[in-house]
């Protein structure tokens, strides 16, 4: 189910003003918001299930919630349960998250980040090929 802009927007708007949205979980949510995106909508019961730790339903319930107020989630009822589903995708939710990790740990440059992580030795020859064909890709489409 699509996000109606008019109910998620303003929650989540980046107080900057750049007109990006930014969004911000906490770990636990995180983890909650992966289910979600994974399974598809779904019953605390069944988001509770494929968590890998042992969270008391009503915890679950309870970020459930929050994520709602936040915006980030909602629900339809089915029978006695709510099945949650998610109104922020996984690509806007990443795209938030990279814009702050730039900003907070790399001083603002998506430069500095690229050179961290070619420099680092977690990337493979065939990993290195299909970023270096990414930039080649957006570089002549700038032309």
């Amino acid at each position: 189910m699509a996000a109606d802009p008019a109910r998620v927007t303003p929650m989540v708007r980046d107080e900057r003003k750049t007109g990006l949205v930014e969004i911000k979980f906490t770990t636990r949510e995180l983890d909650l918001m992966a289910v979600l995106w994974e399974r598809g909508a779904s019953t605390v019961s069944e988001v509770r299930e494929r968590l890998g730790d042992e969270l008391a339903y009503t915890t679950v319930l309870t970020i459930l919630r929050t994520l709602e107020e936040k915006g980030y989630v909602g629900h339809t009822q089915e029978g006695k349960a709510y099945r949650y589903h998610t109104l922020v995708g996984r690509e806007c939710a990443g795209a938030s998250a990279v814009r702050r990790l730039v900003q907070k740990m790399f001083q603002g440059s998506p430069e500095l980040l690229l050179t961290h992580l070619v420099s680092g030795r977690a990337l493979s020859k065939d990993d290195l090929e299909n970023l270096r064909g990414l930039v080649d890709k957006r570089l002549s489409s700038k032309e």
